[in-house]
């Protein structure tokens, strides 16, 4: 049985990420809700069928120069060989907490993450991603709350596993909360089961107690 999600990305995200206009934490972060997500999946679908049929149709008085078939040729010519995929073979993915996407970063599943402990219980394990974004799993032992705060930027957060409720709303697997400067809240992860979620973020948190606050330079939050 597919498991009913409730919270999805906006048109705005996908088309970004169908554009390839979103920083490598984010698409993963997309990708990763895709995966989980049949409603997501089709819009997605739709948003690269759009594009593809805009690119399939020339801008109208715009003249090609002569040689440029040859131009373009010669600049596929030019380019470096791809890995053949004997010399770098497509990670294992097998079924877990994870999806493909995250899998395909972590090198499996959730025995592959090496967590460390932020404090109450509650450990991060930051993915390597380009710079521009941070991306981190977080466990929230069940029945434990995050540390209250805001946003300086955007903050999204998918459950992967269990479920938290804050100010806003209930979120369980596959559900995405998209957080911004103008909501502040604390999480807390259902008593039932401890929470594991994906979380990206493009600017540091904003954290009201002092203890936060003086750790969040070395926990990267």
């Amino acid at each position: 049985m597919t498991q009913e999600i409730r919270h999805h990305l906006t048109d705005a995200i996908l088309m970004a990420y169908s554009a390839g206009s979103l920083n490598e934490a984010f698409s993963l972060m997309v990708a990763s809700h895709v995966s989980l997500c049949d409603e997501c999946r089709a819009r997605l679908a739709a948003f690269d069928a759009l594009g593809g049929a805009l690119l399939d149709e020339p801008p109208s008085g715009v003249a090609l120069a002569e040689d440029s078939y040859a131009a373009t040729l010669a600049r596929i010519a030019a380019r470096p060989p791809e890995p053949s995929p004997e010399a770098a073979p497509a990670p294992r993915r097998t079924p877990g907490v994870l999806p493909g996407p995250l899998q395909d970063y972590v090198g499996g599943d959730l025995d592959q993450i090496r967590w460390r402990p932020v404090g109450m219980g509650v450990r991060q394990a930051i993915l390597r991603t380009a710079p521009g974004a941070t991306a981190r799993l977080l466990f929230i032992p069940a029945g434990a709350a995050m540390p209250d705060h805001g946003h300086r930027g955007t903050e999204m957060t998918m459950v992967l596993q269990g479920a938290f409720s804050d100010e806003d709303d209930h979120f369980a697997r596959g559900d995405v909360e998209i957080a911004d400067e103008h909501l502040h809240h604390t999480p807390v992860a259902d008593i039932s089961e401890d929470c594991i979620c994906l979380a990206v973020t493009d600017a540091p948190l904003r954290f009201n107690s002092l203890l936060p606050r003086l750790v969040q330079p070395f926990l990267r939050i």
